[in-house]
């Protein structure tokens, strides 16, 4: 019987018949198993394919104790890769996961890579922890030593479900505004109405910013180093994004009236070219 952090892992029908890779059993190490058996199969020819994996029709894996599973598919064509991780070697084992998934979807005419993280558990050695910390690094990047995130920013096509890389230059309607909230530590609020369609910004208030006139008196280098939580990572327009936040709620310490006129919203809606137009708001 498998112990410690065991694993079985195998593809078959229905879950009753399960099998490894090679055919061969887990390879014994002390204080446990650590081969680390994976499984990839195609289950379909594009979007919207039946399912088939050939012979198989599930892949699965258990006891994992501070191991995780870590499924990985492509939507366009439905290759998926099942794998049980350790720990052991991590750093080699994320290439080894993508490029199995890659190898399949490399004319996917469409799709995007889903991935499933489960395992692990708050365990005495912080195994888990560790591991789970190595699997998410998957969009870390490192140069001079330094760490830097691989995707600073994605969209997501709602008609689609396609999630992709993304920056963007124009971030909508009333963005100052929007920047000084959070930066005066407003909490997270939906700002779009599917109902109407439209956006929907405040009324909002904040309290004058503690120190505004000494912040906007440092030099770059202290406001990056005091403003941000990831100095070395940050992107170049961090600094003058929040020299303009700062001078933004410089001038309004206190938004309700002045932003705000009869304590109403700031509507907007998509015109018949796509771009943002100002509406009047009910009753004005």
């Amino acid at each position: 019987m498998p112990r410690g952090g065991a694993k079985r892992s195998g593809a078959g029908r229905g879950g009753g018949h399960l099998t490894r890779p090679g055919g061969g059993l887990d390879d014994a190490t002390a204080g446990g198993w650590a081969a680390r058996p994976s499984a990839t199969v195609r289950c379909g020819a594009g979007p919207g394919a039946p399912a088939s994996g050939g012979s198989i029709s599930i892949l699965g894996s258990d006891d994992a104790t501070t191991c995780h599973i870590v499924v990985l598919r492509h939507t366009g064509n439905g290759a998926t890769c099942l794998t049980h991780c350790d720990g052991s070697d991590t750093k080699a084992e994320v290439p080894l996961i993508m490029s199995s998934i890659k190898s399949f979807s490399e004319h996917a005419e469409c799709g995007r890579l889903e991935v499933h993280l489960v395992g692990g558990f708050s365990d005495d050695r912080q195994l888990s922890q560790k591991l789970t910390h190595q699997l998410l690094k998957l969009n870390d990047r490192e140069e001079n030593e330094n760490h830097f995130p691989i995707i600073y920013g994605i969209a997501v096509n709602i008609k689609t479900a396609e999630i992709y890389r993304a920056s963007f230059q124009d971030r909508g309607p009333e963005e100052q505004l929007r920047a000084a909230r959070a930066l005066a530590g407003g909490p997270m609020i939906s700002i779009y109405d599917a109902k109407t369609e439209q956006l929907r910004i405040g009324p909002c208030s904040w309290t004058p910013f503690p120190q505004v006139d000494f912040w906007l008196q440092q030099d770059d280098k202290q406001i990056l180093e005091s403003l941000s939580t990831s100095p070395l990572a940050e992107p170049p327009h961090f600094v003058e994004h929040i020299r303009s936040t700062l001078m933004f709620l410089k001038k309004f310490p206190s938004p309700e009236n002045i932003l705000f006129p009869g304590n109403k919203a700031l509507l907007y809606k998509k015109n018949k070219d796509g771009l943002w137009e100002k509406i009047s708001s009910p009753g004005s």
